[in-house]
């Protein structure tokens, strides 16, 4: 495995971000999922050092309030549409020209709104994604506010059970989580339009959190389905997902 580097920037708003990097060539961002990081998502199961084999500088975030990046506990830093907002800063910041995009559930619904709003990539991906969860994101932040709330409390075995753990192993600023969940809003329909360019939806055989990831791929012009094995949890863990991702931006 590389050792991918890490560098700190600060956007527009005072907040210190970092990014992990690994390899050279096209770039390619990546963005983890919710709770997560780069390093979980991207880096740790091999999947960055395979894409960057074929030729690319993989650039992997940590979204705001997630791993090395600034987790500040004023609302005013949480504004609608900040992860998107982040990611036109450091694709400015990094001056990138041509590049590809995507990234892996929250990751994937940030890559939906960044390109809906005028991100043109090359290429995109949206991993752990699916129809109903982009269209019902307000469900879904309900749920793991629901989960903060209740983060010593929960018995074992409840719905929310897993996601806690999950957060426990992440050492989770629960503060932070919780003003950039009140930020998300439903994802806008119109927004799939703008997936012109070829674009992968790749999701575990097992994984049904967000709905359906091959009604996602029907409801954009120019996209692919792509299965994987596991869960929304396990399929980050396996090499199956790198390789497809790698596969797919190389064609």
């Amino acid at each position: 495995m590389n050792e991918a580097s890490t560098v700190f920037w600060t956007a527009s708003d005072g907040v210190q971000l970092a990014y992990h990097e690994v390899g050279q060539g096209r770039p390619v961002i990546l963005l983890h999922g919710l709770f997560s990081d780069a390093r979980m998502n991207w880096i740790k199961f091999g999947h960055a050092d395979r894409i960057a084999a074929e030729g690319f500088r993989v650039i992997m975030p940590d979204l705001r309030a997630h791993g090395l990046s600034g987790k500040p506990h004023g609302e005013q830093y949480y504004p609608r549409g900040i992860l998107a907002r982040d990611l036109r800063e450091l694709i400015e910041h990094l001056e990138l020209g041509e590049f590809d995009l995507g990234g892996f559930s929250l990751g994937a619904r940030t890559t939906v709104e960044a390109v809906g709003e005028g991100l043109k990539p090359r290429r995109a991906i949206l991993g752990g994604a699916g129809l109903e969860g982009l269209r019902e994101w307000k469900r879904r932040k309900t749920f793991f506010l629901d989960a903060i709330a209740m983060f010593d409390t929960v018995h074992r075995g409840g719905p929310h059970w897993l996601s806690i753990q999950f957060m426990k192993s992440q050492n989770v600023d629960r503060v932070a989580a919780a003003h950039l969940l009140e930020s998300f809003e439903d994802t806008f329909m119109d927004w799939l339009k703008a997936f012109i360019m070829p674009t992968l939806v790749v999701c575990g055989s097992e994984d049904d959190d967000n709905g359906s990831a091959e009604e996602l791929a029907a409801a954009m012009p120019n996209a692919m389905f792509a299965e994987v094995p596991g869960t929304h949890m396990s399929s980050v863990t396996r090499r199956e997902l790198g390789e497809t991702i790698a596969r797919f931006l190389a064609a």
